[in-house]
Formats: C-alpha cells, structure tokens, sequence
C-alpha cells in the first residue's frame, strides 16, 4: 500500500476505500422477493394518490445495491411523467429524512429506505419503507413468556409497552396475538403503531398511520394511544424491545431509566433484561456533562436540517449559553467526524442538535466532549443536580422549558452576582475562575496583556479590541507567535530559476530542449 503523507492523501483513496456497513443485507433477491420487502406496490400506490411528480428515494449505504432495481420496479409501476431520483450519500445521518438533498432535485415527496429514526419532517411528504427483517413470532412469545415466568420482578408487572426497530413492525400483531395466548388474561399490552407515510399539510406535517386490524385479539388490550402509555407507571409496566443491540436500544434505556427493560433478539434468539446497563450509561453520561459544565466556549454543532423545530432549538441554546455568560459558535459540517471537528481548537465542548438516533455520539476519538441539548442544560444550571432523567427529543426538551418560564416565581435576590467567584471542577477537583462573555464590564488588561491583544480594523480603519472574542483569547494565548524576526542577521538567500508551466508537466526556463 502506497505510504500516505500527513498533510495529503491520493485521491484514487476516496474511491477504493471500504464502507464499513452497519448490517449484512442480501443482495440477490428475486423479484418477487424485492417486491415484498419493499413494498413496491404500496410505495406506487402513495405516490399516484398524492399525484407527486418528482420523488427523491434515499437509501442508505447498505441498500444501495437495491438501488437500481427498485427504480427500475417503481419506473414501471407509476405513470411515465414522474420523475424518480436516486439518494445515494445523505448529508448527516441516513436514518433522517434527507429534504437537503430532495431539494437540490427539487423534490415534492421524499421515499425514505431502511432503518428511521421517525423524527417529524418539517418539509415534504414522505413514505417510509421499513424493510421486512425475519423474526418468528412463536418463538418470540415463547422466550419472552419463559424470561417472565423465571423473574419475579417481571412477571409481576401488570402492563408490557412493546418497542421495537422499525424493520420488526410488519410482525408486530403476529408477536402480539402470540404474546396473549401465553400471558396471564389480566396483563395488557399497549402498542402504538408505526406511522408509514408523513403527509405535509397547512398546520405542518402529520403522520397517517396504517393499522392492521386483529379481529381474534382485544383491541382494548392489543393497542393503545400515547395518553394511556403516559398514564403507565414503572411499577405496574415493563418494556419489551424486539432487536438488536443498536442506538435504539441505548436510547430507550436511557430516557427510560425506571423501566424494567426485557429484551428479544431476533439474530440471536435470545432474551435478557437490558435494565442492569442504564447506571453504567448514565454515569458515563454525567461524566460528560460535567466537562461541559467547565467550557467556557461551546460550540452548536448543527446534525440536522430535516427534523421539525430544529431552528428554534438552536436559538434556545443560544439564549441559555448566553444567560450563563459562555460564548457559543454555530456550525453545520455535515456528518461529523475528528478530523472536522478538530479544526475548532478555541472551542471546549459541543453540544450535537440531531434525532434521538444520532445524538448519542462515542466521543472517544474526539478531541473535545460532545454532549446532547438536554445534557447542555443540565450542565448550565447554577447548582449540580440530576435526578437521572433524560430527554432526547425536541418538542418535549422546548415544551418543558417554556413550562418552567411560565410557572416560575419572580426571583426576589436583587443582590449582584459575584464575577470573581471561583467554580468548583468535579473533573479536575479544583477550583477554577470562568471566563465571563457578554458582561458589560470588562477589566481592562494591562502591561503584556495589551501589548499582545489582538485588534480588529474595520473598513473605516477604527480599531477595536477584541475583548469578547473566544477565537481571539485562543489566538492569543497561543505559545506560536509567528516565525522569528531576524533581519539584518542572517545571510541573503541563493536566488534560483523556479518552474513553469502546469503541475502535470514542469519545465524548466533555464534549460534548453537539448537539456544541456
């Protein structure tokens, strides 16, 4: 393998280089086969009833090499005057609804492949196709019912709220119906069907749910709206996941921490309770958020451009960045990585704006800790407290903020806040001074410190000094001060011909065509 230099890399690498996928999916399906996983016929149906004329079909990385083939079947099945475009790299995360990308094509619906976070859009229609993963009900029931039996914990929970990755939802009434052919009469199940197509309507998006009706089961019992799941209690529910180990399982654990959590693996077969690794998590979680609560600079690092109420998120971290007298910088660098992020030395911690699926980052190869919204307000808050809650999503985090405006209670302390009060660190386990932004008094500096700040010239040649600035406090602080200044000491370089002509064929001015 050709050796690579630190600053530059053959562009021939971009191309050859291997995509780790997230999950094995077959590529040699009939198609018959193609047409029941996707659902080619219900997708055709969609798009004619809401008469679309440009549809953007996204996939992510590892169903590409379907890409073609259900163009191809989709072409054939809808009228030959809509347009269809291929998705194939989306511009953050693939379990988003891409309408970046949609709209460069200037798409009116959006056709959303694979594994979805099913975060509210704020733009086009969209009609998810979840895939079809293999699971067997019977068996499901069966290890499920046994777990229950052999825990006591569990089996004397009166109501299971059933969960699942998405790729499950088209076996969902099958696991149901087999579940209460072996659970006690009283237990009862609720479940809240996954909505398949997002509809854009005046009001904003609204989510059409497609239900499939289970006339042997109760539908009192079988099924539940988000009202009866908010009236279960940890004490008297449990939590069945059915999947695998991913960030959906990690999410539910940790904004579900006084759950009990069974889960039912499919690839495996096997079932145990998730519940023992939310302390872990949790305090992995705190952790972090006590780095945050040290920065000084923070930056808002933009994940997502698809999800509804993104804007005004940014702008409510922003307001309580600047109520906590930190300096904030707002970035969007597509999907991040440490190579990007790492270009922004002067910045301490940043704080992710993402779906729920995307927002828990492994900040291991980081230089700097990232943290979610909810996380960032824990760690502003004037006293350290944190009760284990935890909130991902952003109409709830938004909701409950405005709540604590409108029912807290005018403060009565008129007394003045001490800027030079030192703030204890749980990170370093000292004493520390934050530096204080936004203040209208700023000591003024004196002797070396003005001598070495860093000035801003205006177009009308004003100058001002750049107090306030968390970039110009990095650049000044800097050990590097620029090359060293030695004129008149050292000896004057040799002059020599340099080259001409374009980079991939120099010649030299100074020689003839002989070569002498």
């Amino acid at each position: 393998m050709a050796e690579l230099t630190a600053f530059s890399s053959s562009g021939a690498e971009a191309i050859s280089r291997t995509i780790d996928l997230q999950e094995e999916v077959p590529t040699d399906l009939s198609p018959e086969e193609l047409e029941d996983t996707f659902d080619v016929q219900r997708t055709a149906e969609e798009i004619e009833k809401g008469d679309y004329k440009r549809i953007a079909l996204q996939f992510p990385d590892e169903l590409l090499p379907h890409s073609v083939p259900l163009y191809r079947a989709l072409k054939a099945t809808i009228a030959d005057s809509r347009e269809l475009y291929v998705l194939a790299d989306t511009s953050y995360g693939s379990c988003c609804v891409d309408e970046v990308a949609a709209q460069h094509v200037d798409a009116d619906a959006l056709v959303h492949y694979g594994h979805a976070c099913m975060s509210q859009t704020s733009r086009l229609p969209v009609i998810y196709v979840l895939g079809k993963k293999p699971i067997d009900p019977r068996h499901c029931a069966d290890s499920v019912a046994e777990a229950l039996k052999t825990n006591s914990n569990l089996s004397e929970k009166r109501s299971i709220l059933l969960r699942y990755d998405v790729a499950y939802a088209y076996q969902a009434e099958n696991v149901i119906r087999e579940l209460k052919e072996r659970l006690p009469p009283a237990t009862q199940i609720l479940h809240t069907p996954i909505p398949l197509v997002a509809l854009s309507t005046p009001s904003g998006p609204q989510r059409v749910h497609h239900q499939v009706h289970n006339a042997t089961a109760d539908p009192n019992q079988m099924q539940s709206t988000d009202e009866a799941q908010h009236d279960t209690s940890p004490e008297d529910c449990m939590i069945l996941y059915l999947g695998s180990e991913s960030l959906t399982l990690t999410n539910l654990l940790l904004t579900h921490a006084s759950y009990e959590i069974l889960s039912y693996d499919p690839v495996t077969r096997e079932t145990r309770i998730e519940s023992s690794r939310t302390n872990k998590l949790l305090m992995r979680r705190y952790a972090i958020v006590q780095k945050a609560r040290d920065a000084d600079v923070i930056g808002i690092l933009v994940g997502t451009l698809g999800v509804a109420n993104y804007l005004p998120l940014i702008a409510h971290l922003r307001n309580i960045i600047k109520k906590a007298h930190k300096k904030s910088y707002t970035i969007s660098v597509g999907k991040p990585n440490p190579a990007k992020l790492a270009n922004f030395l002067e910045i301490e911690c940043f704080v992710l704006v993402a779906c729920p699926e995307n927002s828990l980052l492994d900040a291991k190869d980081f230089l700097r800790p990232i943290v979610t919204p909810y996380e960032l307000e824990v760690a502003l808050q004037p006293t350290q407290s944190w009760t284990g809650r935890y909130i991902l999503d952003f109409d709830q985090l938004l909701r409950e903020y405005q709540e604590g405006l409108n029912g807290a209670e005018p403060s009565e302390d008129n007394e003045e806040e001490d800027l030079e009060q030192p703030v204890f660190s749980l990170v370093s386990g000292t004493y520390r001074h934050a530096k204080r932004y936004g203040d209208s008094t700023v000591t003024q500096a004196s002797g070396d410190e003005q001598s070495s700040a860093v000035i801003l010239r205006n177009q009308e040649n004003a100058l001002s000094k750049m107090d306030d600035s968390a970039a110009a406090q990095f650049l000044q602080g800097r050990s590097f001060r620029g090359l060293e200044t030695r004129i008149g000491q050292d000896a004057p370089s040799v002059l020599e011909q340099g080259r001409s002509g374009i980079a991939r064929g120099y010649a030299d001015d100074h020689r003839d065509s002989a070569g002498s």
